[in-house]
């Protein structure tokens, strides 16, 4: 029997941090064009508001934002040491 152990590859921050802000920008022009055409089709209200949509995208995006901020101020960090 072998001991080997297989590794589990957890995600890394970039990763996620990328996945949820092309999510924020999918659910964002989704829901846009969704209400857009809700119009043409039905006569009721969508029932959700621009600002509302625009909002629940950020808050997806702001999330995951401070991982992706780290990132970002430890490779300006680098530069200005090295």
């Amino acid at each position: 029997m072998s001991d080997h152990v297989e590794k589990k590859d957890s995600p890394s921050a970039k990763g996620v941090s990328l996945k949820s802000m092309v999510t924020a920008a999918i659910w964002i022009g989704a829901l846009s064009i969704t209400k857009a055409l809700w119009s043409m089709v039905s006569e009721k209200a969508f029932g959700l508001t621009m600002n509302e949509i625009l909002l629940s995208g950020v808050m997806i995006a702001a999330i995951f934002s401070p991982v992706y901020l780290s990132i970002v101020l430890d490779k300006i960090k680098d530069i200005k040491i090295g």
